[in-house]
């Protein structure tokens, strides 16, 4: 568990991602936070140490990711993990045989996975309801429902569920509510602000920025709450390596100026894909002609680069991902350059066809990650391969 610095709250955001959580090291007065390389420390004496004694607990590295990323999600604590699934099932041990949870039926499809082959074997149950409706996700809450989970914008449907309201819903019942945040970022949305109690995110998508580490992290604010999570982190020791959170940790350095240019691409393609598609081939939030329009605009300071696309059918899909030639052909999102992917049989594939169905997952449906390219570069390469 690392606590943030008090003063890192009173600074601006681009600013907090810079300096947030870290300072000068005290030896040589290194400006960058050192890669602390071990899995021990040397103690001064039975019982008298300097905060650390194995790795797999503490890490300074780490710490000043886990710092970071707390100060940007307006959270106090923060604690990083060796992936989003890690992540996420580590959250997951907070709650024990009997508990019940409420997730958004559009969540990424490794959260499904997580959730349906694995922890329902443990005696979690779990209903899947469309968080675009308060009254639905209201409805599906019981006596024994311990945690509302969601994702908003959703991965690949781009549907948006009203955070304020969901807060309202979870403290009624006495659950908590679980964001996760990695499509949006704290950059463009902070749900802690308006009620969450955990905020968690993949950071190997916009938080690292660069497609080379993988990496999970949850931030709270609860003092007790923290307090659980800390020891399921050091229990269960699905930690990362000090060298993927010194990775992270640069990224964060410019998620505000990175996040600003996916959003103007994001906004200038999607605008230009509805004019050559049709409005309502085009999924994106910031398009008015999206139904949640105003609600994104509301609760959301940006929209990101995240679109997706619906051609019809699998060989028009097939024909647009395999001719592009900017855009690369790959799973995952969030790094500066342009990706292409196809949720049905990669993000998503795990998903039984029955449910895909239901939620409206289509096998024509192709999902963009705008990276930071140029965007006429970006829009020409989209032109041939619609063509």
């Amino acid at each position: 568990m690392t606590r943030i610095f008090a003063d890192d709250l009173e600074a601006g955001l681009a600013t907090r991602a810079i300096h947030a959580g870290q300072r000068p090291e005290p030896h040589a007065g290194a400006i960058m936070t050192p890669l602390y390389l071990t899995s021990t420390y040397v103690q001064d004496g039975v019982g008298r140490n300097k905060g650390y004694e194995y790795a797999r607990g503490k890490n300074p590295t780490r710490e000043a990711l886990e710092r970071n990323v707390a100060t940007l999600e307006s959270g106090q604590h923060g604690f990083a993990f060796a992936s989003g699934m890690g992540c996420l099932d580590s959250i997951m041990k907070l709650f024990r045989a009997g508990d019940h949870i409420v997730v958004g039926e559009n969540v990424y499809g490794g959260t499904f996975r997580l959730f349906d082959k694995i922890l329902r074997h443990f005696g979690l149950s779990f209903t899947y309801v469309d968080t675009r409706d308060a009254q639905r996700v209201a409805d599906a809450m019981t006596a024994t429902t311990r945690a509302l989970l969601i994702e908003t914008p959703t991965n690949p449907l781009m549907r948006l569920a009203d955070l304020a309201a969901m807060a309202e819903i979870a403290k009624k019942h006495d659950a908590l509510l679980v964001v996760d945040n990695t499509f949006a970022t704290p950059i463009f949305q902070r749900p802690l602000e308006v009620g969450a109690h955990i905020v968690w995110h993949s950071t190997t998508k916009y938080l690292n920025g660069h497609s080379d580490m993988i990496g999970g992290v949850a931030v709270v604010l609860e003092d007790d709450l923290a307090n659980r999570l800390q020891f399921i982190q050091n229990a269960a020791g699905a930690v990362p390596g000090p060298f993927d959170c010194w990775l992270a940790l640069r990224g964060t350095k410019t998620l505000p100026l990175r996040m600003k240019q996916h959003d103007a691409n994001g906004r200038q393609i999607a605008s230009w894909l509805a004019e050559r598609l049709g409005h309502e081939s085009v999924i994106y939030p910031g398009l008015e002609s999206h139904p949640q329009h105003d609600l994104a605009a509301r609760q959301m300071s940006g929209f990101g680069g995240m679109i997706t696309l619906e051609l019809g059918t699998m060989a028009r899909a097939t024909q647009v991902l395999e001719k592009v030639k900017v855009f690369a052909l790959a799973e995952s999102l969030g790094g500066v350059e342009s990706l292409i992917s196809h949720p049905a049989s990669m993000t998503h594939g795990s998903v039984p066809a029955d449910v895909k169905a239901e939620m409206g997952l289509t096998d024509g449906m192709i999902r963009l990650s705008c990276g930071v390219e140029d965007v006429e570069d970006l829009i020409a390469d989209l032109e041939q391969a619609l063509a």
